[in-house]
């Protein structure tokens, strides 16, 4: 199945290409829980692609330009898994997912035999394992499947996305999450999300190291915007660095991935690694220079933002 983002329209991908539709008697209904910059963006291209979806957040107003593009709205996670095949959840934390899956008017509540619960969440591998274990019980199955990209990469359909879980329900959903971009099974439940955070520390470490290489070119009389130009040109312009200079350079208020968020999977990486015995020291580098950044006002502002941080601690703020 292929789709086109071919404008965006409320900060949400709108596809423009849907000659790959999904038969209307045969489709899969999709059902979305948390709709934020990446879950709403990520259920707007299923609706351009042709799929039902079924969908649930915090409110309806947040959802409401989906609902009017056809989302089919549901009040509570269960109602949202009794309408669907396949679930999608995308939450900030264990906290949240554990709190949507449980109780009467959960996602668990409305799981039952034949149904998927894909999670595109960076939470702990141990908290997906232990959810994917309640789910089996239920007859239903569950994947882990997080995903790395911002909302640039949702709106074109290109993220890649890990996946941990059964391999014959892998091979069931990998249709519907390539709508999303390139799928790759990694592993059984939990190894998609042990693979997320291993991209994630060097995600945190390039930024934090590429703020400190542009600020000494700054610091020494070179102008910034040349350095950042020469300095994703060379070896170490990796896609990520590419993507971000110009956050870099003009840090906008609204984030593709936020500070608060980038320490958290930082912080799951390194309870992780505490568990496998193995050390992490970049990663613990990074986590303090966010923690500072948190402490600066820093924390719904793009990674991009530790540039910032560091040009105070030099002792005079960034132009």
């Amino acid at each position: 199945m292929t789709t086109t983002a071919g404008s965006v329209e409320n900060g949400r991908a709108k596809a423009v290409d849907r000659h790959d539709a999904p038969d209307a008697e045969t489709a899969t209904s999709i059902g979305f829980v948390g709709l934020g910059h990446m879950g709403g963006n990520m259920a707007a291209r299923f609706l351009a692609a042709g799929y039902d979806v079924y969908g649930e957040a915090q409110t309806r107003e947040s959802a409401q330009d989906l609902v009017d593009d056809g989302l089919r709205w549901r009040d509570t996670p269960r109602e949202v898994a009794e309408n669907a095949e396949i679930i999608f959840t995308s939450l900030p934390d264990d906290g949240v997912l554990e709190q949507v899956a449980a109780g009467p008017d959960g996602l668990l509540a409305g799981l039952g035999p034949g149904k998927v619960w894909v999670d595109v969440s960076t939470v702990s591998p141990s908290a997906s394992r232990a959810l994917a274990e309640q789910v089996s019980k239920l007859g239903a199955a569950m994947l882990d499947a997080p995903v790395s990209g911002s909302v640039p990469q949702v709106q074109t359909g290109t993220l890649t996305i890990m996946v941990g879980g059964d391999s014959d329900i892998y091979a069931r959903v990998e249709p519907i999450l390539s709508v999303l971009g390139t799928p790759t099974h990694v592993g059984e439940n939990g190894h998609g999300l042990a693979l997320k955070l291993a991209i994630n520390i060097s995600l945190a470490v390039q930024m934090l190291a590429f703020s400190e290489g542009l600020l000494m070119a700054e610091r020494s009389g070179i102008d910034r915007e040349l350095a950042a130009r020469v300095m994703t040109a060379s070896p170490i312009g990796s896609p990520m660095l590419k993507a971000r200079a110009a956050l870099v350079l003009d840090l906008p208020e609204t984030a593709w991935f936020d500070v608060g968020l980038m320490q958290k999977d930082v912080a799951l990486a390194l309870d992780t690694a505490r568990q496998l015995r193995i050390p992490l020291p970049s990663a613990a580098a990074a986590d303090q220079l966010l923690s500072v950044a948190r402490a600066s006002g820093y924390e719904r502002r793009d990674l991009a933002a530790l540039f910032e941080v560091l040009a105070h601690m030099a002792g005079s703020p960034s132009r």
